[in-house]
């Protein structure tokens, strides 16, 4: 019988759901997408703030989704995530995650305790005639994701595992004719960014910047004295656009302005990449999310990063079927979290 599998992205804005079949010679087919809008508030730089109304939007995402069960993978992916490259003894996997306790508890800003820990291998090395297993620890606060869970429960969801933002963006947005070189997957949401190195395929840096779009209409609201609502509408038409009429230029200075440190904290990270791996320099840029879309910002990053930029389609490793890609139709840049989470878990 075929494996169906929903993946669950909370955004800022939006919680967005999409459900994948996994068919014979592997192939994901998208069956389901649905999304609905979540109210101001409800969640903050990436965690659950109000339980109850998260509950509520699920359950009625669930009901315009007409997803076929209730087990879902829940995203995480925030400030309080801790993302780190090591190598580890090899290990087979089920004692090398009892052991991560004590072989991270001293690069972790929390004790092994408060975290989540899980492991992801990359690549196997021997030196000295020891093996060892060279990946990714992921490090999560318990307490950031416990309010996500809650919230699941009580709209009457079961979740079955807990991944990565950044994992869920790989599998989605890129295709097996797409992994050769290194790739920068970069995700702009409301308030989070999520930057994933990718090289041969495997994640190599994945970093959580906090700031998002809606931090430049926040300060384009403050800049020019004008409603939040005003602000996002004037963001969405001027952006970063170098040509615009007179009456246009403190939009585009002001949001110039804060948009400085969202580039620079990407560009930064490139950088940090790029130092410590000079044989695997990035060759594109592929973005994503509901703030990447301002008018100029990829024209911004690439001259900013001196790197060819383009906008990333969340369907390029899935076949939808025609409800599905009536859902995504447009939004194709929006969706790839929710999609890559539903591909990356098998659940019953």
């Amino acid at each position: 019988m075929a494996e169906r599998v929903i993946g669950v992205d909370i955004g800022s804005t939006e919680i967005r759901a999409a459900e994948v079949e996994t068919r014979g010679k592997g192939e994901k087919h998208l069956v389901s997408f649905a999304s609905v809008p979540l109210p101001a508030g409800a969640v903050s730089d990436g965690e659950v703030m109000e339980v109850q109304t998260v509950a509520g939007a699920l359950k009625q995402l669930w009901q315009a989704g007409g997803f076929s069960h209730k087990s879902v993978v829940m995203g995480t992916g925030n400030a309080r995530t801790t993302v780190r490259e090591m190598d580890v003894p090899s290990l087979p996997m089920d004692q090398l995650r009892s052991s991560l306790p004590f072989q991270v508890s001293e690069i972790l800003p929390m004790s092994t305790e408060e975290a989540l820990l899980d492991f992801y291998p990359t690549s196997e090395r021997t030196v000295d005639g020891a093996s060892y297993l060279r990946g990714i620890v992921v490090a999560v606060a318990k307490a950031s994701v416990s309010n996500t869970v809650m919230a699941a429960e009580s709209a009457g969801l079961r979740p079955v595992a807990i991944d990565l933002v950044g994992f869920a963006l790989l599998r989605s947005l890129l295709t097996p004719g797409t992994q050769q070189p290194t790739v920068a997957l970069v995700d702009i949401g409301a308030r989070i960014t999520t930057v994933v190195i990718v090289e041969a395929g495997q994640p190599r840096l994945v970093r959580v910047l906090p700031s998002g779009g809606s931090d430049i209409t926040d300060a384009l609201t403050s800049a020019l004295q004008i409603p939040l609502a005003e602000a996002e509408q004037a963001k969405r038409a001027v952006g970063l656009n170098g040509d615009v009429p007179p009456q246009h230029i403190p939009v585009r200075d002001a949001v110039m302005q804060s948009s400085r440190q969202l580039i620079e904290g990407i560009r930064n990270t490139f950088v940090y990449f790029q130092g410590g791996n000079p044989g695997a320099p990035i060759q594109h840029i592929l973005l994503s999310g509901g703030g990447s879309h301002m008018v100029g910002l990829g024209q911004y990053l690439a001259s900013a990063s001196r790197l060819p930029v383009s906008y990333a389609n969340s369907l390029v490793a899935v076949k939808p079927s025609k409800k599905a890609a009536a859902a995504v139709q447009g939004r194709e840049s929006l969706t790839g979290v929710a999609i890559g989470l539903a591909m990356g878990e098998d659940v019953e």
